[in-house]
């Protein structure tokens, strides 16, 4: 298992910038300080068609980022549950309270992508027509004819 992270690929959109986001970059401590492995991060944000042999990697897309990121929290998580608080004569470890934050992370991705089903968004064949309303769309064409001049009872004048 490798455990690298390079801050210069914080924006390609990788395993570099999931965990810069979710604060997994101290890379030192190998599995001591890290969440999950590199290998565990490209089982999730890669995947290989068996088939056909061709690599996939994420939609484009703020949805699909949420969605990979809920899933690497839940692979910390499981990751992560056994541990538990430990206290030995003066020496306690409180590997309760990691899992914790993890789990608080975990709920607010989650909020998240649950506000993002409720906004409304507009569908992309009626983004490219002319608007509906427009300048000068209540005024009276009839009015504007040069030989009659204009009156709101023009009708009713013989």
């Amino acid at each position: 298992m490798t455990y690298t992270y390079d801050p210069h690929k914080i924006k390609g959109r990788g395993k570099d910038q999931m965990r810069f986001e979710l604060g997994d970059t101290l890379v030192d401590g190998g599995a001591e300080t890290c969440a999950l492995a590199d290998e565990e991060y490209a089982g999730i944000l890669y995947y290989e068609d068996e088939e056909s042999g061709i690599k996939y990697t994420l939609k484009p897309g703020r949805k699909a980022w949420l969605f990979a990121k809920l899933y690497v929290l839940e692979a910390i998580m499981f990751k992560l549950s056994y541990q538990v608080d430990t206290k030995i004569d003066a020496l306690s470890y409180g590997l309760g309270k990691r899992a914790e934050h993890w789990k608080n992370l975990y709920e607010m991705i989650r909020q998240q992508i649950l506000a993002s089903f409720g906004l409304p968004f507009m569908n992309a064949k009626a983004q490219h027509k002319p608007p509906y309303f427009h300048t000068g769309m209540n005024e009276n064409w009839r009015a504007k004819i040069a030989y009659t001049p204009y009156s709101p009872f023009r009708r009713m004048v013989k």
